[in-house]
């Protein structure tokens, strides 16, 4: 009979032949953690292999994703669509197993992990977004939604600060069904982490008020084993299981050293491990036998049916509550959304009076929320600066998980981590604010997002100089640009109420992470023709317009296309011909056929002035090497903004003058 000591050889089998093959890789972890993960995916992971989307599986994340062999040893061996061929071509361009797991839900790769500490925070994402889909649907005797969130991660993850957020933030909520493995190894790629890394784990989480199972020897099945059981049990707080681990498990000169985590082991050292682990098999294979004692899918497909059979109860009981969850986990908009958008374009019309682009968001989100019920919002600590709360909102508590709003606190990487995992678990358009400048802090969550086009909303208020008196530390200068030159964002500077509704609609539409770049200070109301809303869609449009072929175009965003029209109305009625052109969505219009593009920015007229108040290297491909730009490339000051703002040349007299000179050129 197959032993435990066998199964999870083959993990390291697998692991150390596909580094060794690619001469590249992270051989100590998979080594280490296969007894852990022979336990959990063999005897607890509720999973199918034949459907790797079935809504109700327990989620997995490697979060030291360095160790992405473990991960890929386990689909192969359990039966997803991962073949021998995939991991023989391990870390090579165009293959199913990258260095790093990359998101693929086709083979049970839940989320892209490598970025230490990233993983963890998106295993804290999915828990919640199981707890809150539960308390919506869920109905007594019918637990619809019911799964759990496991987690590997190691010394790294912990030493990254986006642990600290998002583990914190957990242990308030209470998030039980969250259950976590520390490889406590003691060894990174510097040596023993002693020198570096001294904190009492245990007792850190314990003070975030997590269940913590202390000192569980990682290469015992049966203490492994019994920590899952009683983490399981522990059904009111999200637990730790701290598993003391040998990297490299197995190979005889090489575990428990630095050389282990992170390179090749070589022939001779790969050869002493099989014969260590009494493995004789040639690289690559897998004893009938032993593939056979892994293999999950009579198991996977028996757990999906039970499922599909309370489902189909549910649906006989509660039909359209049925109907409500399918939707939301296809990720489908409601029928009716169309209906929601025009509405939401209609209401903000109504708006006169200047006012803030951040209200004017609130006043969105207050006609949006309410038709769509999968919406899930929430600020790091600035709900009342970045106006992210609608009407009828819920806050999320330990008490009330059937909330829609949650308080972050000030987290803003892991609010952005956090709202990755909520959004890769299904269910939920989430969005969360901040400050356009504490981007910076979450920039590599927001990374992630784009790399995984995910559903994701970001609020950053306070967009520009024009926030005023907390000065240059709080005023964007170059993060609008460095936005932008992120593949797969889509970066919306909104100039008034109704280019903001337009953008949270597409933010609401689109398969991918939208910024939303929204003012602190009031700005004008845009008069537009019924073509002009129209146009707003496609990121860029003529607002102002002459009288035959332009002179001089025009390029503005945000709060500086009100005062940019003021110039070019004065130009226009001086008898010269200058086009204003609003480009809120550079990425959106970038993406337009070319024949639209030039309809708005003709090819022919080369004198162009661009208006943006933050660094101007993002709009020289616009405007040309004869061409200007009025924007900031050095940090801001503190004032009013009616003083700062002109203070930096964002003045209609200033603007005017450009235009001017380049009449005059």
């Amino acid at each position: 009979m197959t032993t435990r000591r066998e199964l999870a050889n083959a993990i390291r089998a697998l692991s150390m032949d596909a580094v060794e093959r690619a001469n590249s890789g992270h051989p100590g972890m998979p080594m280490g953690m296969a007894d852990i993960a022979q336990v959990l995916w063999g005897d607890f992971l509720r999973h199918n292999p034949a459907n790797p989307r079935w809504a109700d599986r327990d989620r997995f994340v490697l979060s030291n994703g360095h160790g992405s062999m473990l991960l890929y040893s386990l689909l192969y061996l359990t039966g997803y669509p991962l073949t021998i061929e995939d991991l023989q071509h391990f870390r090579q361009l165009g293959s199913k197993t990258p260095g790093h797991p990359e998101y693929d839900p086709h083979c049970g790769i839940e989320t892209t992990t490598g970025p230490l500490g990233q993983g963890l925070a998106n295993a804290v994402g999915m828990a919640l977004a199981e707890r809150l889909l539960g308390a919506q649907f869920n109905r007594p005797g019918f637990n619809l939604v019911d799964h759990y969130t496991y987690a590997f991660c190691g010394d790294g993850c912990l030493m990254e600060g986006v642990s600290h957020e998002a583990c914190s933030l957990a242990g308030t909520l209470g998030l039980g069904k969250l259950i976590v493995f520390y490889d406590d190894n003691g060894i990174s790629i510097d040596g023993k982490v002693s020198g570096w890394f001294t904190d009492n784990t245990p007792q850190r989480f314990a003070g975030y008020g997590w269940h913590v199972v202390p000192n569980v020897d990682g290469h015992d099945a049966g203490a492994v084993s019994g920590a899952i059981q009683a983490a399981r049990a522990a059904g009111d707080r999200p637990s730790l299981i701290c598993c003391k681990t040998i990297i490299g498990y197995g190979a005889p000169h090489r575990q428990g050293t630095k050389e282990a985590h992170s390179e090749a082991l070589g022939a001779e050292e790969v050869a002493a491990a099989r014969l260590q682990l009494g493995w004789p098999h040639a690289p690559f294979v897998v004893p009938e036998e032993i593939r056979a004692a892994w293999d999950q899918r009579v198991k996977g497909a028996a757990l999906e049916a039970a499922w599909r059979e309370l489902l189909a109860r549910y649906a006989q009981a509660f039909p359209a509550e049925a109907r409500e969850f399918e939707r939301r986990m296809r990720g489908d908009l409601p029928r009716n959304w169309q209906q929601t958008a025009a509405q939401t374009l209609e209401t903000l019309l109504k708006q006169a009076a200047p006012q803030a682009t951040r209200q004017s968001a609130q006043a969105v989100l207050n006609v949006l929320a309410p038709a769509l019920p999968e919406v899930m919002g929430g600020s790091a600590d600035l709900t009342g600066s970045n106006n992210t709360l609608f009407k009828g909102a819920r806050t999320i508590t330990p008490a009330q998980a059937a909330g829609d709003y949650l308080h972050y606190g000030v987290r803003e990487f892991g609010m952005t981590a956090i709202m990755n995992g909520v959004s890769l678990h299904g269910g939920f358009i989430v969005y969360g604010g901040t400050f356009l400048v504490f981007s910076d802090y979450a920039r590599n969550a927001v990374r992630l997002g784009c790399l995984m086009s995910l559903r994701v909303i970001l609020v950053y208020t306070h967009d520009s100089i024009g926030l005023g008196e907390d000065g240059p530390t709080h005023q964007p200068i170059e993060h609008l640009s460095s936005l932008r030159a992120m593949p797969h964002m889509s970066l919306w500077r909104p100039c008034d109420a109704a280019e903001t509704a337009v953008a949270w609609t597409l933010a609401i539409e689109r398969q991918g992470p939208t910024a939303l770049a929204l003012t602190r200070q009031p700005l004008p109301q845009q008069p537009r023709t019924p073509a002009q809303l129209a146009d707003i869609r496609r990121g860029g449009y003529v607002l102002l317009d002459c009288s035959g072929t332009p002179e001089v175009l025009v390029i503005a965003t945000g709060s500086e296309v009100g005062i940019a029209a003021q110039a070019v109305a004065a130009a226009n009625a001086a008898g010269r011909r200058v086009r204003l052109v609003s480009m809120p969505g550079t990425e959106t219009f970038d993406a337009q056929d070319d024949e639209y593009r030039e309809s708005v920015l003709p090819r022919a007229v080369t004198r162009r002035l661009a208006v943006e108040a933050g660094a101007t290297q993002s709009w020289w491909r616009y405007v040309g090497s004869t061409g200007r730009v009025l924007g900031i490339d050095r940090f801001g000051a503190s004032g009013k903004a009616a003083d700062v703002f002109p203070h930096f040349g964002f003045s209609a007299d200033n603007i005017s003058r450009h235009i001017r000179q380049l009449l005059e050129e």
